[in-house]
């Protein structure tokens, strides 16, 4: 019997990667179920997806971040009875055979929680910028054309239903960033692991720059994931969300002029000080996570 896959795409504002986007997955060289969450775009988009009758859409009428819009793409394919879902930036593109080549891995080997393609950059030759550091950073090779590594950003995520009852859901006390982190995380206590594929590719259209806005909260999510990072007591994540304070403006030291670099310690101290004090709601996370219902 063959599969059911699920392509889930959480769009806000990509009118101008969409078309090509969708056309590509449509594309592919297997039969695929498309799903759009839509985060109240203001632009074009809505209009474009609606053009591919094939695509189904659901229309959130506010902006609910990646991970929240994320789950309730994955909740209603799974209620569709999917069997895979394979999660999607808008400002992606795939090739004819990605996802069937993601398919066939994933069959072979339902140890891996997360399957990634590699990340090309838009001229689909060099490796995208972020994800050359976690493509580097391989820590073994479990087969031919497939190495594990500790973590790979949710830009093209394929996963099993099965992995999916096991750890849950991207957890909703994250809103943009972070969530994929903690995912991973989640995934190496349910004793799942985390490849790429190096013989499928998707393209990642994007530019990466500095922005210090976003390096706050990145680092703040950083902080937050030490936190709730179950493969370690309480304690001892305690400890190493403070050693990130004050490690995470060492790192910045180079892009930012001091006075900045003062100002995100601080703000990184106040932040978690804020967690530590609210270690309720940090313990009933963990016990989610423990559990695998985060987001259920």
């Amino acid at each position: 019997m063959k599969s059911k896959i699920t392509v889930i795409i959480v769009t806000f504002n990509g009118g101008k990667w969409l078309d090509k986007m969708l056309r590509s997955v449509l594309n592919s060289s297997i039969a695929l179920e498309v799903l759009v969450v839509d985060n109240a775009s203001t632009d074009d988009s809505v209009a474009i997806i609606e053009k591919f009758e094939t695509v189904q859409l659901i229309k959130s009428a506010t902006n609910l971040g990646f991970g929240k819009a994320n789950n309730i793409g994955i909740k209603t394919a799974l209620d569709q009875q999917s069997d895979y879902v394979f999660l999607l930036n808008q400002d992606t593109w795939v090739f004819k055979k990605s996802v069937e080549t993601l398919m066939y891995f994933a069959a072979q080997h339902p140890e891996i929680g997360v399957l990634s393609p590699k990340h090309l950059c838009a001229n689909e030759k060099d490796l995208d910028e972020n994800f050359n550091v976690y493509y580097h950073k391989k820590i073994g090779v479990i087969a031919a054309d497939i190495v594990e590594v500790p973590f790979v950003n949710a830009a093209a995520w394929f996963i099993s239903k099965h992995c999916l009852a096991k750890v849950g859901l991207f957890d909703p006390v994250f809103n943009h960033y972070g969530e994929d982190r903690n995912f991973c995380n989640r995934l190496k206590f349910h004793n799942f692991k985390i490849a790429i594929v190096e013989s499928a590719n998707v393209v990642h259209d994007r530019t990466i720059s500095r922005n210090y806005k976003k390096d706050v909260f990145q680092s703040q999510y950083l902080i937050l994931n030490a936190f709730l990072n179950i493969n370690t007591n309480f304690i001892e994540s305690t400890f190493i969300a403070l050693r990130t304070v004050f490690g995470l403006p060492k790192f910045f030291f180079k892009n930012y002029p001091l006075s900045k670099i003062i100002s995100l310690c601080t703000t990184l101290m106040l932040y978690f000080f804020k967690n530590l004090l609210n270690y309720k709601q940090i313990t009933s996370i963990r016990n989610q996570s423990v559990k695998g219902i985060n987001g259920l």
